[in-house]
């Protein structure tokens, strides 16, 4: 957190500093959610809090003036990952006179869905909302599994099939594209010039990520769905490429970047999406905890090397975790990811994410972001949402649960 300035005197609530961009702002308040979820440290929380009110629109949604030239879809839905977060985990409701955190990732949802664009390609989001911004004729893998893990998510939260149809629609259009490889591996995106039949072969952790997550939610709402467990595990396969054999085979490398050294301001914080999504799946859809755990604690063993052998006392975490000795590498991603990888081995010690059905407070809006103030405006055509929907709408294996809480406390300080 010592990288968020927003809480000081004359800085930006709710942004981060350059070179980051808005997005990362959002996954990072996302990932202190966790953090609260993981520890029930409250001592972010006004923070954490005032930072994600921040960022919300006249239309009661996450696209602020700040950012309305230049927001993507897949920046739009991590802000709304966080929202859908603290619903989940009860997470302290906002003040009485701001929207809820379920009627935040409401509104995403809404005008995410309003802008399903079917001029080519057949399907699917763009990855920009306004057409001057470059990668507007793009669809891209991220904007189209955030769509599609916000509205599983949704679905089984408020037990509201039309989420689930929407979740259904975004998967059945991926597998019409060419985002999807035979081993369930993730593609980038693919330009709409050539009716998207060329991808980017980009393969990156938050990919897989994001449509992991969903599918998880959907087997669980459909109480087991058969369909649902397949594509799951097929997703499953698809991680494997991100855990290199040649370091055994359980330990996370962000491939397309990391061996190369050229990853990005943004890159480096992939590997907490897939950790934390990867946790989450165990719990929505414990079969794949034999399969996710080994992985989680040997990146986490990875992640503590590369924090502790580092300067600052040690907290300051690197990049690659198949390496023993911090590699020189800084930044809020690494940070994320670190915190992220190690909390994830606590998955175990909390509650499974709540549904308006079973102990959510955060009752939602299904009308939000479709009024006069939203950037979509037009109403999803959807059936409406009934009052019952929206009702309440080894070093890890060695250490004690609170050596483990610790871990996770020093890294969220650190710089």
């Amino acid at each position: 957190m010592s990288y968020y300035k927003g809480n000081q005197t004359g800085m930006a609530v709710g942004l981060l500093p350059d070179p980051y961009y808005w997005w990362l702002a959002g996954a990072m308040f996302d990932q202190m959610v966790h953090y609260w979820y993981y520890t029930g440290d409250t001592s972010y929380n006004n923070v954490v809090t005032q930072g994600l009110l921040a960022q919300i629109s006249p239309g009661k949604d996450f696209m602020p003036s700040n950012q309305t030239l230049t927001e993507g879809n897949d920046d739009q839905a991590f802000w709304a990952f966080a929202a859908m977060s603290a619903a989940e985990m009860n997470y302290p409701d906002p003040p009485a006179d701001q929207p809820s955190w379920l009627a935040l990732a409401q509104a995403v949802f809404n005008e995410q869905a309003g802008r399903w664009d079917t001029t080519r390609c057949g399907g699917g989001l763009r990855w920009q909302i306004f057409s001057w911004n470059k990668g507007y004729e793009y669809k891209n893998s991220i904007s189209n599994g955030g769509f599609f893990q916000l509205a599983a998510r949704l679905a089984r939260y408020t037990g509201n099939q039309t989420y689930a149809d929407w979740a259904e629609k975004t998967w059945e259009w991926m597998e019409t594209t060419t985002l999807i490889t035979p081993t369930y591996g993730i593609y980038d995106g693919a330009d709409m010039s050539d009716n998207c039949t060329k991808p980017v072969e980009l393969q990156w952790t938050y990919n897989v990520g994001t449509f992991l997550m969903g599918a998880a939610n959907l087997y669980n709402y459909t109480k087991g769905a058969p369909k649902w467990r397949m594509i799951t595990e097929g997703l499953l396969n698809g991680t494997q490429l991100f855990f290199p054999d040649q370091f055994g085979g359980n330990i996370m490398q962000e491939v397309a970047c990391e061996p190369q050294q050229s990853c990005n301001n943004d890159q480096p914080s992939f590997k907490a999406y897939l950790s934390r999504w990867m946790a989450a799946t165990t719990q929505v859809a414990p079969f794949t905890a034999d399969y996710i755990m080994p992985k989680l604690r040997a990146s986490a063993q990875g992640a503590a090397k590369q924090c502790s052998g580092a300067p600052n006392g040690g907290t300051t975490c690197g990049r690659t975790w198949n390496t023993a000795t911090w590699d020189g590498k800084v930044g809020i991603g690494e940070q994320m990811s670190a915190l992220s990888i190690i909390q994830a081995n606590l998955i175990s010690k909390v509650p499974a994410p709540v549904t308006a059905a079973k102990g959510g407070t955060s009752v939602g809006n299904p009308e939000a972001g479709t009024g006069e103030d939203s950037v979509q405006r037009d109403p999803v055509l959807t059936k409406k949402i009934t009052g019952a929907d929206r009702a309440g709408a080894g070093i890890l294996t060695a250490l004690v649960l609170g050596g483990l809480l610790g871990s996770t406390w020093w890294i969220s300080v650190g710089s």
